[in-house]
């Protein structure tokens, strides 16, 4: 199994356990960092809304957690499977913990961050 079929398997699983009783909108993101391992992440709703986590968030959580490092490919998939792409809020998040070079597996293709957030903001910005 390559990469992006064990993140995609990886995605699909972790979004059967996302939180979704408003919009019933299921969201699975999977990663793997630099030094091999995957993260996942599912969406948990909140009743106000804005309260809610997008599934990158919870990927991001478990990439700190578990000891930090870099993120080198993602994907996210919708509760059916369907590759999905990050909102903006997401980008930035994915931005920050893999750079320009991480890539996305999207629904045409393979993208960088560098094409899927050009010119982005980041901590080279906050550099004097």
């Amino acid at each position: 199994m390559g990469r992006w079929d064990e993140l995609q398997s990886a995605a699909r699983e972790i979004s059967g356990h996302a939180y979704a009783p408003y919009s019933d909108y299921r969201v699975g993101a999977a990663a793997l960092t630099a030094d091999g391992r995957i993260v996942v992440g599912c969406n948990v709703e909140n009743a106000s809304y804005g309260l809610t986590l997008c599934a990158e968030c919870g990927l991001i959580s478990q990439l700190i957690a578990g000891g930090g490092g870099r993120l080198t490919a993602f994907c996210c998939v919708d509760g059916s499977g369907r590759l999905i792409m990050p909102c903006g809020r997401c980008r930035q998040l994915l931005w920050e913990h893999g750079g320009a070079e991480l890539e996305l597996l999207t629904p045409l293709g393979i993208r960088t961050m560098a094409e899927i957030l050009p010119q982005a903001f980041g901590p080279h910005d906050l550099m004097g």
